[in-house]
């Protein structure tokens, strides 16, 4: 057995923790939050909490494939924040849900709460800027240099099309709960993107398509 597998393991199970922390904190917050009024099943902050979640479920799991494999500094502090972060939104969505006596999911299609959304879906059907499965599979047989590349390449694109949903939102939502996560989600992207780009740049990585 490598000398590193008990180490490895251990973070391992604390990134795991750290998640699922996260995603408890998430729930706690939307529970302790008063509001005024409830969102219906088919209204743009439902279709958002449920859309976006997805979108942030993704992500995490981009984050944790790259956390658990990457050797690189920036590139672990990057993924650890981005799956601590949309974990505990996940979980203020979800809660949001809960509260407003709504299903996790619902029946209308996706990106239906934005004006023109289902146009923008892409061809098989995937949201703005989500990865497909291959390209999942790609990152999980990735190592080394490889895989630093892949995961900004990924996650660059995954984050434009979170900022465009969450920009979104905050424009037609008069929710203010709603509309302060969604600021708060799509400057905290912004700030990430500006330091993948970087660290792409640095590796010699090229932007993907969608």
């Amino acid at each position: 057995m490598s000398p590193f597998a008990t180490p490895r393991r251990r973070a391992f199970l604390l990134g795991a923790l750290v998640a699922v922390l996260a995603l408890v904190i998430g729930y706690l917050g939307g529970l302790l939050t008063p509001r005024l009024s409830t969102p219906g099943d088919n209204s743009p902050e439902a279709g958002f909490a449920r859309d976006m979640s997805t979108h942030h479920a993704q992500a995490v799991e981009l984050a944790m494939i790259t956390w658990q494999r990457s050797t690189d500094g920036e590139i672990l502090q990057l993924a650890y924040d981005i799956a601590t972060v949309q974990e505990n939104q996940i979980g203020i969505m979800q809660t949001w849900l809960k509260d407003w006596h709504l299903l996790p999911t619902g029946r209308q299609p996706k990106m239906a709460w934005m004006p023109n959304g289902t146009k923008e879906l892409l061809p098989d059907g995937r949201m703005p800027g989500m990865a497909t499965d291959a390209e999942i599979s790609q990152l999980r047989s990735a190592s080394g240099t490889p895989l630093d590349i892949l995961f900004c390449q990924l996650m660059l694109r995954h984050h434009l099309g979170g900022i465009h949903m969450a920009s979104t939102i905050a424009s037609i939502s008069h929710d203010a709960e709603v509309t302060d996560l969604a600021t708060t989600m799509k400057n905290n992207q912004q700030g990430e993107v500006s330091n993948l780009r970087r660290k792409w740049t640095e590796l010699g990585a090229q932007p993907l398509g969608s």
